[in-house]
């Protein structure tokens, strides 16, 4: 019973995070808009005006000093939508782009959701009343709080590789990192960075993943348990569909400002020698608070919620016919 449930979860979350892989992309390029837009300034400029300003009989002019706060402002493009940033990546990137990343994408389903969705349903298992058959939300969310930490865990490796791959398209081109696969990516990470790279921002996956696994697996199945007891409707394809997108949105609400954070620390560039333009979540929270808003934590947030509802709804539609093709296995 507990290695089924890691198969059918599994093969369910493959399919659902392949279809939807373009969304998840947009979505992480939305997050980064604005970061790191500030220009430095430039010495040599600066030392040339005192030579340009005004001399009798002189045809230069006195050229005024750009205020900082303006040239950042002149420098950093306006924010847009989500279907502004698709048609900009498939006319700047080419359709192919827009599954930049999917074989990251496949590896983190294998082992993150894999993970998760196979311990919850052991933990359900062991934790439901066996009378009733079924357990009240303090243990789905407990369920779904240890499972998604531990599915983050294993995950983190190919979770960075792959918001590395999405983002790689809006670096310039000499600083792309040009990853050519999830292995490529995985296998330079630990050469050039170091293997610990490879779990950098694992606290905030974890942290992400503890919150989508309670929200997401408890309210699907406290809101499919609701739908069937009321008698509102059967145990089928409609039931499915409502408790998985009421599941998509309360885990997109509950997830996104630590979705901002965790794609920022993981795609931050380190320089050899430099300092890291974040020293951890919680410096990269402050700075993008102060920089862009509080708003800036809910960023990419239609397109998350674009992203979790389809995400979720294929997840568990996925997942209930699998479950019927090996409910004799």
């Amino acid at each position: 019973m507990g290695v089924k449930g890691f198969v059918e979860g599994g093969i369910a979350s493959v399919v659902a995070g392949c279809s939807t892989h373009p969304l998840d992309l947009i979505k992480v390029r939305m997050q980064l808009q604005g970061e790191n837009h500030a220009p430095k300034p430039n010495p040599a400029v600066h030392s040339l005006r005192p030579a340009l300003a005004f001399q009798p009989g002189s045809v230069h002019q006195v050229v005024p000093p750009i205020p900082q706060a303006a040239a950042a402002a002149a420098a950093a493009p306006a924010r847009v939508g989500p279907i502004t940033v698709g048609v900009r990546l498939i006319q700047q990137e080419g359709v192919t782009a827009l599954f930049s990343g999917v074989s990251a994408t496949v590896l983190r389903q294998c082992l993150y959701s894999t993970t998760r969705m196979g311990l919850y349903e052991v933990l359900r298992q062991k934790w439901s009343d066996p009378n009733k058959g079924t357990m009240p939300l303090s243990r789905k969310i407990g369920a779904g709080l240890i499972s998604g930490a531990i599915g983050a865990a294993i995950g983190n490796p190919a979770d960075v590789a792959m918001v590395r791959m999405q983002a790689d398209g809006r670096l310039p081109a000499a600083q792309r990192r040009n990853y050519t696969s999830v292995v490529d990516a995985i296998t330079r990470m630990g050469k050039q960075e170091g293997v610990t790279s490879l779990w950098r921002g694992s606290s905030l996956t974890v942290n992400r993943a503890m919150l989508v696994t309670a929200s997401q697996l408890a309210t699907y199945d406290q809101v499919k348990e609701a739908i069937l007891k009321k008698g509102v409707m059967r145990d089928g394809l409609g039931t499915h569909v409502t408790a998985s997108f009421a599941a998509g949105f309360v885990a997109a609400v509950a997830s996104n400002p630590v979705d901002v954070i965790k794609t920022r620390v993981m795609n931050m560039k380190v320089e050899p020698g430099a300092q890291p333009p974040y020293s951890g979540a919680l410096d990269c929270a402050l700075k993008t608070v102060r920089a862009e808003g509080p708003m800036a934590l809910y960023k990419g947030f239609i397109p998350t919620i674009s992203r979790q509802g389809p995400f979720t709804v294929v997840l568990f539609v996925t997942l209930e016919q699998v479950r019927k093709l090996l409910k004799d296995f």
